[in-house]
């Protein structure tokens, strides 16, 4: 339900947030965003330490950092191109993924929790955001790559028509189009896998919550494997057919994973699951972000994160084809989907086939 609770802002407020990020500014919206967490985890932490929590108290923090989240993606993401420039963007969108997945992959090792108690846990977190906010305040942002959505036509432009204008420009624009589709669906088709290793933990593989702990970390190691790989690229910013290769890579590892007849093999294709997806998916992002003109990205990039509102959905999905099918062949059937989209979207966009950036390039191509 908290989960469920935390998805659904990021959907409602996603656009939103895109068009506050290229409005007003995307350094300070970060800097709001993360003080705002600080401020929940703290409140969070204090009503499990004095004991006054209540269920009520976690689903409205959750609505809260959700909503929170949903403003701080976008405004993060497009500050990536903003510090770094078209040159080394694949490097730092990887290594951004890189740091995430290093964080999901060692934050539950660490076991604070179990060790220290949940309301310590918070107060620990609230200190992380704390200590980004003072670095986030002491970043130097280019005065080039600010908004200039005050400038020329857009002066007094309406919110709606701000949040309207950058609908129009990823619906008009067919490669831009298409790379959003190859970045959101499969994600929420393929990825949701995750949520069905219990199911091969226990009924499978007949194991317990270590082989269910082998299976997730494997897919987190991939994955910060993929992105460590991305980033090494170098300035090969962004090949169409790599790019599609990749996203079909990531459906066919999940239909071996789903017949895997023992742990150590299911290991194996979950590790290339996760390798696949950051990679394409890093790839897909920063291609984008070139593309976008720099007045537009923050709304663009709002439009692209809604993935994270509808994993939710795709695990929902997820538990539906498993009831009905079993926890194998639902898998299955979420692979073969995520190679026939990738395949389709190759063949039906030429332009996305031709792609071929190398370094810095003119934002705002139409394909």
């Amino acid at each position: 339900m908290v989960g469920a609770i935390r998805g659904l802002p990021l959907l409602a407020f996603g656009l939103v947030a895109g068009v506050v990020a290229d409005r007003y500014g995307r350094k300070a919206q970060l800097i709001i965003a993360q003080v705002v967490n600080a401020l929940l985890n703290v409140a969070l932490a204090t009503l499990v330490l004095t004991g006054y929590v209540h269920p009520w108290h976690v689903y409205v923090t959750g609505f809260l950092a959700g909503t929170v989240q949903a403003f701080q993606q976008p405004a993060r993401q497009a500050l990536i191109n903003d510090l770094v420039g078209p040159g080394h963007l694949l490097n730092a969108v990887a290594l951004n993924s890189a740091a995430l997945n290093l964080s999901r992959s060692v934050g539950p090792a660490l076991a604070l929790i179990q060790a220290s108690g949940v309301d310590l846990c918070y107060y620990v977190q609230a200190s992380f955001y704390v200590f980004a906010t003072l670095w986030t305040v002491q970043m130097t942002v280019p005065p080039q790559s600010q908004p200039r959505a005050l400038t020329n036509n857009r002066a007094n432009q309406s919110f709606f028509a701000s949040t309207k204008e950058g609908i129009s420009y990823v619906i008009s624009n067919r490669l831009i189009l298409a790379l959003m589709v190859l970045g959101l669906a499969p994600i929420v088709l393929g990825m949701p896998f995750v949520s069905l290793m219990p199911i091969f933990a226990i009924d499978v593989f007949h194991g317990g919550a270590r082989a269910q702990g082998l299976l997730l970390t494997s897919v987190g190691i991939g994955a910060l494997l993929g992105a460590l790989g991305m980033a090494s690229l170098g300035r090969n910013q962004g090949n169409g057919r790599f790019l599609i290769g990749g996203a079909v890579a990531f459906g066919l590892s999940l239909i071996p994973f789903s017949h895997s007849p023992d742990v150590a093999m299911a290991t194996a294709f979950a590790l290339l699951a996760g390798f696949f997806n950051v990679s394409y998916t890093s790839q897909d992002q920063t291609i984008i972000q070139m593309l976008v003109p720099g007045e537009l990205r923050g709304r663009v990039l709002g439009i692209y994160l809604l993935n994270r509102g509808l994993m939710p959905l795709g695990s929902l999905l997820a538990g539906v084809l498993a009831h009905f099918l079993g926890g194998p062949s639902a898998v299955t059937v979420m692979g073969i989907s995520c190679v026939v989209l990738a395949a389709a979207v190759g063949l039906l966009v030429p332009s996305l086939r031709r792609l071929n950036l190398t370094g810095p390039t003119i934002a705002g191509h139409e394909g």
